[in-house]
């Protein structure tokens, strides 16, 4: 007989009969073209759920009593529901945290935010400065980004987040980031690159050097609770002790995402069909989906390690990122791609490893190519594409 779990984390580790909180992509429409967007976002599905939908989501999540949603895209604002959503869902007990690039935070807008105890917002930032942000999310970002953090700042909105996807281009700037986001009375939010989306044509040339991982960790453990990092780097805790937060993947287990058409995924970091659960438009809703889905019930077994079970430090790394995996074409039960002890680097090498190609694509160009990120001469984003992002939705204030 298997003891009882004590400690908080066992919990968690076999599934809640809710999520804590769930990503949403409400829409894959976007005006930018960040080279390394897992959700390959630029074009709107045509699919996507309807206001009535979205609502019938939000009557779910509020009776499961998920406490927050992670409201992302594309880019949410764009839709032109997007704030009749975020009022349903606070009116409904329903907490939103929503990332944007910042293009309809209006002064207006600001308020409107900051008159909310329920709503958090989370602004994406890829440099400290235009050369090395604009390189990897397009031309004009950087200042389009500080300019809806002035409009949060003068609206009296304290607490926003800052996120920054890591980078080996822009790790030399973590001192800067905390400097912005004290500056502007806001908390900085650092995430790993995955090798998802769009994210998987830069991964080899963006994905920090082992030597950049180890000044990481060094930094998040002299800044503690002061930086969120949304578990992105439990497997860094193999260099010495965890770093604050759960230190597991969540998986199925309390996270998972909801994509614009009502698809359910295990993790926001793995759109693909291998790890869909199912579909809030089925019968039974997304409540079904969350505690029936035979793949959800899988990843709440426990997990024997695999190859990695054998190394000291799993107990701390856990065996790293599943989506991190899965996309390098390594196996789900060995070594992270990124592993501090270097096995994942001898797993890269394996000439048998077979990547996995994209599920969806809506990016705004029609065709996969590699994207080559070179700081200083990028491409301004697409301002006018033969399908409009906003296809479909009618005029947009």
């Amino acid at each position: 007989m298997t003891a009882p779990a004590t400690r908080l984390v066992d919990h968690f580790q076999y599934g809640l009969d809710a999520p804590i909180c769930l990503t949403w992509e409400l829409t894959y429409a976007c005006n930018l073209s960040c080279v390394h967007c897992l959700s390959s976002s630029g074009r709107r599905d045509p699919r996507e759920l309807t206001t009535e939908e979205c609502k019938a989501v939000i009557d779910e999540l509020e009776r499961m009593q998920v406490f927050y949603v992670n409201i992302g895209g594309g880019e949410p604002t764009v839709r032109p529901d997007f704030w009749e959503l975020l009022d349903y869902a606070t009116a409904h007990r329903v907490g939103v945290k929503f990332s944007t690039n910042g293009i309809r935070i209006t002064p207006d807008a600001a308020r409107r935010l900051a008159a909310s105890d329920y709503i958090d917002v989370q602004l994406s930032l890829d440099g400290a400065t235009a050369e090395v942000n604009d390189a990897v999310r397009g031309e004009g970002s950087y200042e389009t980004a500080l300019r809806a953090m002035e409009n949060l700042r003068a609206a009296g909105f304290r607490g926003f987040k800052i996120s920054v996807v890591v980078t080996r281009h822009n790790i030399a700037q973590l001192d800067a980031f905390k400097a912005l986001a004290d500056g502007y009375g806001a908390q900085l939010r650092l995430t790993r690159l995955r090798p998802s989306g769009r994210g998987a044509d830069v991964w080899d040339e963006l994905h920090p050097t082992a030597g950049q991982q180890k000044q990481l960790y060094d930094w998040l453990v002299e800044h503690g609770e002061d930086v969120l990092t949304g578990d992105s780097y439990f497997h860094l805790s193999a260099y010495g002790g965890p770093l604050p937060g759960l230190n597991l993947c969540g998986a199925g287990r309390v996270v998972c995402l909801i994509d614009p058409v009502g698809d359910v995924y295990a993790c926001p970091f793995a759109i693909h069909d291998t790890f869909k659960a199912g579909n809030v438009r089925d019968e039974g809703g997304f409540t079904h989906v969350w505690r029936e889905s035979s793949l959800f019930a899988d990843l709440r077994r426990p997990q024997t390690g695999g190859a990695c079970s054998g190394c000291s430090a799993f107990d701390s790394c856990r065996g790293g990122c599943m989506a991190a995996k899965f996309f390098t074409g390594l196996p789900l039960d060995g070594p992270d791609p990124e592993c501090v002890r270097g096995y994942g680097e001898s797993a890269l090498a394996d000439p048998g490893r077979t990547v996995p190609a994209p599920a969806q694509d809506h990016s705004h160009r029609t065709t996969r190519k590699p994207v080559f990120v070179t700081i200083g001469s990028r491409i301004p984003p697409v301002s006018a594409c033969a399908e409009s992002p906003l296809a479909g939705f009618g005029a947009t204030e």
